[in-house]
C-alpha cells in the first residue's frame, strides 16, 4: 500500500479546502483536479519552466501550474500564469511579456467556474 502524505503547511491546506469547496459549489471539476495534484507528495508536483509555457500556450491564454513556475527560458507570449509558487525571475519575464503572474486563489476569484484554463505539468 502507498505511503500516506501528511501535509502540514496551513496555507496549502486552506487552499486545497477552498479549491474543493469551489469545485463542489460551482460544479467545476478543474478546481478538484488542482486540489488533488497539490495533495500529492511535493516530489510529484509540477515544476514548469517558462520555455514549456512558451512552447505550448497560446497568446492570451490562462495557465495553471499545480506547483512551481521556474524562470528558465524565454517567454514572448502574453499569458496569465497561476501557480502555487513562482520564482522571481519567472514573475519578471511574465510581466515583461505582458502577462500576469497570480496565485491560484486569485484565479479562482476571477474565474469561479474555471473555464478556459489549461493545466500545465
Amino acid at each position: 500500500m502507498g505511503k500516506k502524505v501528511n501535509k502540514t503547511n496551513p496555507g496549502l491546506l486552506s487552499l486545497v479546502d477552498r479549491l474543493k469547496r469551489q469545485s463542489f459549489e460551482k460544479k467545476a471539476p478543474v478546481w478538484r483536479d488542482i486540489a488533488d495534484r497539490l495533495m500529492k507528495p511535493k516530489s510529484k508536483w509540477a515544476e514548469v519552466n517558462l520555455s514549456r509555457i512558451e512552447r505550448y500556450a497560446a497568446d492570451d491564454e490562462t495557465i495553471i501550474v499545480p506547483g512551481k513556475v521556474l524562470g528558465a527560458g524565454a517567454l514572448n507570449k502574453k499569458v496569465n500564469v497561476a501557480a502555487f509558487r513562482c520564482s522571481e525571475a519567472a514573475r519578471k519575464k511574465i510581466a515583461r511579456a505582458g502577462g500576469k503572474s497570480i496565485s491560484i486563489d486569485e484565479l479562482m476569484e476571477m474565474n469561479p467556474e474555471g473555464s478556459k484554463v489549461r493545466i500545465m505539468r
